[in-house]
C-alpha cells in the first residue's frame, strides 16, 4: 500500500510536518516520487509508530535514529507494535522504572546527563549500563545478564 503525506501522517497520528521533519533528520527514508507527488510506503508508517513508541519510553531522537538504523522492517514493526527491541534493551525496566537515579557509584564517572539502562537480573538484583557505555562493557553486561538470569526462578523477574 502507498500514501500520499496526509494519508501517512494521519494513519500515523503525526502531523505532515513532523513526517518531513524525519525524513530530513533522517529517521524515515526518502520518500518515491511517482511524477509529482510523493508516495510513502509500509516502512514509513512502521517507523513512524516505532518512533512513537520509542518516545513514549522517553528515549531521545539520537538515541531512536541509532536503534532503528539497523533494523530490518520485520524488527521495525515489533518495536511499533510495542514489543521491546532485540538485544540488552529488550530487557530493560519500563520507562517510569527507569527513573530512578542509577547507583552512586556509577554515577560519580557518568557524564551529567546520561542516560542509563536498567536490567533486572533476579528479585532485587539490578545491572545499569550506560547506553553511552563502550561495546566491550556492553558485552559484559550481556555476559552477567545471559549468566544469571538463567538462575533466577520463574516469576522473579
Amino acid at each position: 500500500m502507498t500514501y500520499k503525506l496526509d494519508e501517512l501522517a494521519g494513519e500515523a497520528g503525526v502531523a505532515p510536518r513532523t513526517v518531513r521533519y524525519y525524513v530530513q533528520r533522517g529517521l524515515l527514508p526518502a520518500p518515491e516520487f511517482r511524477g509529482k507527488d510523493t508516495s510513502y510506503g509500509r516502512e514509513h508508517l512502521a517507523r513512524l509508530r516505532a518512533i512513537r513508541v520509542l518516545q513514549q519510553a522517553h528515549l531521545p531522537l539520537e538515541e531512536i535514529q541509532a536503534r532503528l538504523a539497523g533494523a530490518d522492517l520485520e524488527e521495525i514493526e515489533r518495536i511499533a507494535a510495542g514489543a521491546p527491541p532485540h538485544g540488552l534493551e529488550a530487557r530493560c525496566a519500563a520507562p517510569e522504572e527507569a527513573a530512578a537515579a542509577p547507583p552512586p557509584a556509577a554515577a560519580a564517572g557518568a557524564p551529567r546527563g546520561a542516560h542509563w539502562e536498567r536490567v533486572e537480573i533476579a528479585d532485587g538484583v539490578e545491572l545499569h549500563v550506560r547506553t553511552d557505555a563502550p561495546e566491550r562493557s556492553r558485552r559484559i553486561a550481556l555476559d552477567i545478564e545471559s549468566r544469571y538470569t538463567t538462575l533466577a526462578p520463574k516469576g522473579s523477574r
